[in-house]
């Protein structure tokens, strides 16, 4: 791919540096216009999580999660990957240290980063940069996917190594 898209180019007689520096602007000019959708985001998961809100739904699903032989651990992760990738890493990360890397908490863990998506990340950062206004059907099947993915990924490892 490296050497495949400048010799292709380079036949086609595209000025290969030249449209990688008019990208590089147009890249930077996104960048700048995602900063306060990002800022955003970022207020309203610390929002969550210092207000409390986090703690009382752990408590409340807590002994259901129990019930069907599901860790409890796991669940601010799901609750945490639609938002923010970066936050669920660290969380993943978090769990991994203190269950172990080949516990049933740290499958768990890592299958959930795997097979889900910050989909609430990328329809705030990404929609609002190119002004995308009406994303409620993309929020729908994002969030359904999320969820999909997040019992999926429960049920294999419970399966395969619960």
């Amino acid at each position: 791919m490296i050497t495949f898209i400048p010799l292709y180019a380079f036949t086609r007689k595209v000025p290969v540096y030249e449209s990688f520096v008019e990208g590089a602007k147009d890249g930077f000019g996104t960048a700048i216009a995602i900063i306060p959708h990002l800022v955003g985001m970022l207020v309203a998961i610390s929002v969550f999580r210092a207000s409390g809100a986090l703690d009382f739904l752990m408590g409340f699903i807590s002994p259901a999660l129990r019930g069907l032989g599901v860790p409890p651990e796991v669940l601010p992760l799901g609750l945490l990957r639609p938002l923010t990738g970066t936050g669920s890493l660290a969380y993943t990360t978090d769990l991994i240290r203190v269950h172990g890397p080949d516990s049933l908490i740290g499958m768990i863990a890592s299958t959930i980063q795997g097979s889900t998506d910050t989909t609430l990340y990328v329809l705030t950062v990404y929609f609002g940069a190119v002004g995308v206004r009406n994303g409620r059907y993309a929020l729908k099947v994002g969030l359904f996917s999320d969820v999909v993915g997040f019992v999926a990924a429960i049920a294999v490892c419970l399966l395969l190594f619960g």
